[in-house]
């Protein structure tokens, strides 16, 4: 089945009431069973087959049955029509309205009343429910207040909005930042409808493209790597026709470090590290400084120590011309937190004796609040400890970490598990350590 809007709305409102109950599929699959009355649960599949129906209905790949709904509203404790709505039957035809009016949504003059009715209705169900509010809800909630006084332009307000998620993206669990994201797009993309011949429109076009730029980031980190690339080349359009050189950079140096976390060729990860470098034109920028840490890590990844020193300098130079911006974190920067875990990176996957000191300097001036972040230099260190030959202190490390870290992971901190694995020598694959590591590792993929 192909995904449709409402399987992919339904199936992300199943998977936000697993993930706020702290559960992976599997836990889920358990509940399900033991909620279901014993006539039904002799009916359904094993714990590992529910799993699979329950990762396809989440991808929106399969409808949810009366069954499934049945069993999901009974797990979670909520009423079934306010889990499901849109399962809920239509109220019958009003006496007297004409039904090819009903059908196809002919305008009346109380149309707009009508809407802001029903987006009021599928608010509070959705608010009570304890899911996501489909996009442009809210809005179209307030859109009388709105119209009414002209919906003015507040590019303040919206530019700090963008930098709030900055900031969120690198403290909230991965993927939690999408549906706030998506609803905020669509609101600025009607404000771009509303205003497209007014002197406000290059704003919006900077807003946008740093709104898509952030869903592209959330939207990789779980592993949809595909709609990543949809909000990706959007935010560089949008910002390539605002014409904001800083933002043009920093869209596509973020995205080269990003496609390298989640696996593409490398040519694609230095195309648009050079395309950032030659938009920038020697402008030091935190998108310039990204391109630069992207291609010391192709470098590094491939063994090639020269390749990753000199983009690690050029890195360095580029961070030493930024204006100081302060110590906060954001995935609209580029502070000494990025500049020493690159470091740290880079000289691990070259084995670099200068890994140990950029990682644990990294470690030191990031903020706990950056749980990603320092989980990933963790790994890394655990990596370090592994290539050195020291097994047992480099898989306790990986452990220990993973066992206080409840939060899923994310595309690149599976990425660094499965560089900890690779360097296991052979015979130190199957020790239960090994297992051990690889097993927490796998339940709490992001992409659970």
């Amino acid at each position: 089945m192909v995904p449709t809007a409402t399987s992919l709305r339904i199936g992300a409102r199943v998977r936000a009431e697993r993930k706020s109950r702290g559960l992976v599929v599997l836990d889920l699959a358990e509940q399900m069973k033991e909620a279901a009355p014993e006539r039904v649960r002799r009916r359904l599949p094993s714990s590992r087959d529910l799993e699979r129906t329950i990762r396809a209905h989440e991808s929106g790949k399969r409808g949810i049955g009366p069954r499934y709904r049945i069993l999901y509203a009974r797990t979670f404790g909520i009423d079934e029509d306010e889990l499901f709505p849109e399962f809920v039957p239509p109220p019958p035809t009003v006496e007297g309205e004409d039904p090819a009016t009903a059908r196809t949504g002919a305008h009346t003059p109380d149309e707009g009343d009508e809407m802001r009715r029903r987006a009021a209705i599928q608010f509070l169900a959705a608010l009570s429910a304890g899911v996501a509010v489909p996009p442009g809800t809210l809005e179209t909630v307030l859109s009388g207040i709105d119209d009414a006084i002209g919906r003015p332009v507040d590019l303040a307000e919206w530019e700090a909005i963008v930098h709030e998620y900055g900031h969120l993206l690198l403290t909230r669990p991965v993927g939690s930042l999408v549906d706030g994201l998506t609803s905020d797009i669509v609101a600025v993309g009607q404000l771009l409808k509303r205003h497209e011949a007014t002197d406000d429109v290059p704003g919006l076009l900077r807003v946008s493209a740093g709104l898509s730029g952030l869903l592209a980031i959330g939207l990789g980190d779980i592993g949809r790597h595909h709609e990543a690339r949809i909000a990706r080349r959007t935010a560089q359009r949008a910002a390539d026709a605002c014409g904001d050189r800083d933002l043009q950079v920093w869209v596509r140096g973020r995205a080269a470090q990003d496609v390298l976390w989640a696996g593409r060729p490398n040519h694609v990860v230095i195309t648009l590290a050079d395309d950032a470098i030659e938009i920038a034109d020697g402008t030091p920028s935190s998108g310039l400084a990204r391109a630069h840490s992207a291609r010391a890590f192709v470098a590094a990844d491939q063994g090639d120590a020269a390749g990753a020193e000199e983009a690690l300098n050029a890195m360095k130079r580029t961070f030493d011309q930024i204006p100081d911006g302060g110590t906060d974190q954001s995935a609209l920067m580029f502070r000494e937190t990025q500049l020493r875990w690159a470091e740290g990176y880079a000289h691990t996957r070259t084995g670099d004796r200068r890994a140990e000191a950029a990682l644990e300097q990294a470690l030191a001036i990031y903020p706990p609040s950056v749980a990603g972040a320092t989980l990933n230099l963790h790994i890394i260190q655990a990596a370090r400890l592994v290539k050195e030959r020291d097994i047992d202190a480099g898989l306790h490390h990986a452990i220990t970490t993973l066992q206080a870290y409840h939060r899923p992971l994310s595309v690149a901190a599976n990425k660094l598990v499965n560089q900890v694995l690779h360097a296991l020598p052979e015979q130190a694959r199957s020790l239960p350590a090994a297992r051990e590591f690889r097993e927490l590792a796998s339940s709490r993929t992001a992409l659970a």
